[in-house]
């Protein structure tokens, strides 16, 4: 049986951590960010990165949905087996169940990416 998990967040105009080089934003970005806006040393910003990170990743493992107030859920969906088609040579090829994780944004979050000012 699949239960949701929900966690409570804010989001406000507060600036979000600089992403590195690439464009994406990075555990070392957010342990930067938790140092800087709470005021933890960097050791106690990391371990707190690291263990909300991995709460959300074993509460994924155990199958439950992730809910984000304000932010989005991950969910997980399980797909059952069909046939797909090898586009090199056309043959049909069995595609075995498996359980996908997708991500849906929540409606504030939706609104700042396509730039409104929604604010929790």
């Amino acid at each position: 049986m699949q239960q949701t998990v929900e966690i409570e967040t804010t989001l406000s105009a507060r600036p979000a951590p600089a992403p590195d080089s690439t464009g994406t934003l990075t555990r070392a970005d957010l342990c930067e960010a938790v140092h800087r806006e709470i005021g933890l040393s960097r050791a106690e910003s990391s371990g707190l990165v690291e263990m909300v990170l991995g709460y959300i990743g074993d509460t994924l493992v155990s199958g439950d949905n992730v809910k984000i107030s304000s932010f989005g859920s991950f969910v997980l969906r399980n797909k059952g087996q069909r046939i797909g088609r090898n586009p090199k040579t056309g043959q049909e090829v069995p595609i075995e169940p498996r359980t996908v994780l997708t991500f849906r944004p929540s409606q504030l979050l939706r609104e700042r990416i396509n730039g409104g000012s929604a604010e929790a």
